[in-house]
């Protein structure tokens, strides 16, 4: 360095997570909701949840007429979504 010269440094650092976006009945996402205390995520209430009950423990929960209901109601929301998306 010359005389008064100064060398000055920044460093940034981005933590980025993964994300993943799921499709849930309205009715689920108003229990998930409510489970939201303070500044909690989505992400950490079911984290929460998950650490307490293992997924496997809702295996059987639906009957196969029910799981087929909700997979065609899923499939059907998606579609309109898409189209919704298309049309922008």
């Amino acid at each position: 360095m010359h005389g008064t010269e100064k060398h000055l440094s920044t460093v940034y650092i981005h933590i980025h997570m993964a994300t993943k976006t799921i499709s849930i009945t309205d009715e689920a996402y108003t229990i998930l909701k409510s489970w939201k205390t303070g500044g909690e995520s989505f992400s950490d209430v079911i984290t929460k949840i998950g650490k307490r009950h293992r997924l496997s423990a809702f295996a059987g929960t639906l009957s196969e007429k029910e799981g087929k209901a909700l997979e065609e109601s899923i499939a059907s929301s998606r579609r309109l979504s898409r189209r919704r998306i298309a049309r922008l």
